[in-house]
């Protein structure tokens, strides 16, 4: 299972490890010490894979402080990539978390926020999938009322899952949406419910205090709920899904995060940067296009698979 878990990771890691991490290697192999401008070598290579300045830094000193103008030799370079590796892990470790849905009262009631085209009802409809696959009950809540084609694509995605759901007519009311989702899931029994909401741009206020209406709603309808609120990120935007996560963290405490595209982007750092400046756990990431390709991240994987060759 584990070595099924680390190939999916390698391989939806390449362009990161490929473009970034595997470079590191080569820059040992050709200078002969590990100074200075070694040093500066590899901080442009973190900054470029999106781990953010504060954590390169930190990566950075630790290195100045253990080989400090010490001759590079095969067995120093596999001590780097050691000591490189259980730092990232270090930051990585308080945002990793597993879900246990199953002790926690039904319905579960997920708020899931983000942007306009980072995937978000695309996870939505994988995370369906999941759970249903597990035995639970589904239904997910189109509160995306803008679009009529987000209400037709989350539509699509509970018949490929098996959830159920419930929609009104393009333009109504997004939290009477939320309201009606939960009455229907109380009554039908439903294990899990899944909150899309429309995608908005995190500095647009009026959209913002949208979302917060649906909160209030989902707080008023099931006790403890939204039990979770997960915002998906797009991994191919880098340092602007940091600040992203950062204003949506603001205004509704996210519990989680699921960072989609991971697959496709050299700018897979970016999990380092946002568990370091805001520890909210990385609960899931999209490794490709697929139903069944939103894993469960782990950080002692996603580490290894950032260095270990193919």
């Amino acid at each position: 299972m584990l070595s099924n878990l680390l190939a999916r990771f390698k391989s939806g890691l390449a362009k990161t490890r490929e473009s970034v991490f595997s470079k590191i290697g080569d820059v040992l192999r050709r200078r002969p010490k590990l100074d200075e401008n070694t040093l500066e070598e590899i901080e442009e290579l973190l900054i470029q894979a999106d781990v953010g300045v504060d954590p390169t830094l930190r990566i950075v000193d630790c290195l100045r402080e253990r080989f400090a103008d010490t001759s590079v030799s095969d067995e120093t370079e596999g001590v780097v990539r050691e000591l490189l590796q259980a730092e990232i892990l270090k930051i990585l470790q308080p945002a990793d978390t597993s879900r246990r849905v199953s002790k926690l009262g039904k319905p579960h009631v997920i708020l899931v926020v983000g942007v306009n085209g980072v995937g978000k009802t695309t996870a939505i409809g994988k995370l369906a999938n999941r759970y249903q696959a597990g035995g639970k009950k589904v239904l997910l809540a189109a509160c995306d009322t803008f679009r009529a084609a987000a209400i037709d694509q989350l539509a699509v995605w509970a018949e490929r899952s098996g959830a159920e759901i419930v929609r009104h007519q393009p333009g109504a009311d997004a939290a009477a949406v939320a309201f009606d989702a939960l009455q229907a899931a109380t009554a039908r029994g439903i294990d899990v419910v899944l909150i899309d909401t429309a995608g908005r741009l995190h500095t647009k206020v009026n959209l913002m205090e949208e979302v917060k209406k649906i909160h209030r709603v989902l707080a008023k309808g099931v006790n403890g709920a939204p039990h979770e609120t997960l915002l998906v990120l797009d991994a191919t935007t880098g340092q602007n899904a940091v600040a992203q996560a950062r204003q949506f963290h603001s205004d509704l405490e996210l519990s989680g995060l699921i960072l989609a595209k991971l697959d496709g982007t050299a700018k897979g750092g970016v999990v380092i940067a946002i568990a370091d400046e805001l520890g909210i756990p990385v609960q899931m990431v999209g490794l490709g296009e697929g139903i069944d390709d939103l894993s469960d991240f782990d950080a002692e994987i996603f580490v290894k698979a950032l260095f270990e060759e193919n």
